[in-house]
């Protein structure tokens, strides 16, 4: 847990995808969030946390629904939406925290 603090600690906007293999939807993320992070290049980390090895994370912060994107700046929680979203959106909110 005391690595997560430093992760989302930055001045750099912090995208987690908590995610789990066997789940479609959160599966179906993975290349939407690669072109995020192709589009943003080093304006954001996108990081994928996988919540059967995160246990502890996921409940922490609550993690009931998958996928569930969570946008960290400076340690406090600025966005966070459970389901699947389309890549420009995704873009378009992080941009609001660039």
């Amino acid at each position: 847990m005391s690595k997560f603090g430093e992760l989302i600690d930055g001045q750099v906007p912090v995208l987690l995808d908590f995610y789990t293999e066997g789940n479609v939807e959160s599966t179906a993320m993975h290349p939407i969030l690669k072109d995020v992070a192709a589009a943003l290049g080093d304006k954001v980390k996108v990081i994928k946390i996988d919540i059967n090895k995160n246990i502890e994370l996921a409940e922490a912060l609550r993690v009931k629904s998958l996928p569930t994107l969570i946008i960290y700046k400076s340690g406090e929680m600025k966005w966070r939406h459970s389901g699947a979203q389309e890549a420009n959106y995704i873009i378009d909110i992080i941009q609001h925290y660039v």
